[in-house]
């Protein structure tokens, strides 16, 4: 009994090591907001937030909401 629960363990171990890691195909996924002035659409991490609105670069918050 003994012997065959150590060997489910070693199986179940080896099984493991032959399969990736789940978080290693999946990439996160982000939300795509657009540019209020020329409505270029980029990650929500990377555009400038102001007034509401989701603008690509200083300068297009400078100009504005077309």
């Amino acid at each position: 009994m003994v012997g065959f629960a150590v060997w489910a363990v070693i199986r179940n171990y080896q099984r493991s090591l032959d399969k990736p890691p789940a978080s290693a195909g999946e990439k996160a996924v982000e939300d795509m907001v657009k540019c209020a002035h020329c409505g270029v659409n980029m990650p929500r991490s990377e555009a400038i937030y102001s007034g509401g609105d989701f603008f690509c670069t200083p300068e297009h918050k400078q100009l504005g909401k077309k």
